[in-house]
């Protein structure tokens, strides 16, 4: 079984925020950094604001599933964390793979005729 690309690290979330692009939707907060890398990795931040400890294991299950159905259609040589907005516990999963989409269209991180 493949691992999955994730960002663990303080450190690499740190830099990430620190020379990273940022854009925002109601739901979704996304910041990448482009790399030299050939790999997608993902970082997701859901915070105590947003809900209890159940409503934000849900969330972060949900956005890596996103991540991992719409893998395909994203360019490769980035890093992206995703960070939950409050609005987003209140958001079934389509609302949140619009979000996403949505981010990922603002970055140009979509490979053309993949909608």
């Amino acid at each position: 079984m493949k691992r999955f690309p994730s960002i663990k690290k303080n450190r690499d979330f740190q830099r990430i925020y620190r020379n990273g692009r940022s854009y925002a939707n109601r739901l979704l907060v996304m910041v990448v950094e482009k790399t030299e890398d050939e790999k997608v990795h993902i970082g997701i931040s859901v915070s105590k604001k947003v809900g209890n400890s159940v409503v934000r294991h849900h969330l972060t299950r949900s956005i890596r599933e996103i991540f991992r159905l719409n893998k395909h259609k994203i360019k490769t040589g980035s890093n992206i964390v995703v960070v939950a907005r409050e609005a987003a516990a209140h958001s079934d999963y389509k609302g949140l793979e619009g979000a996403y989409l949505h981010l990922c269209g603002l970055h140009n991180m979509l490979i053309e005729g993949s909608k």
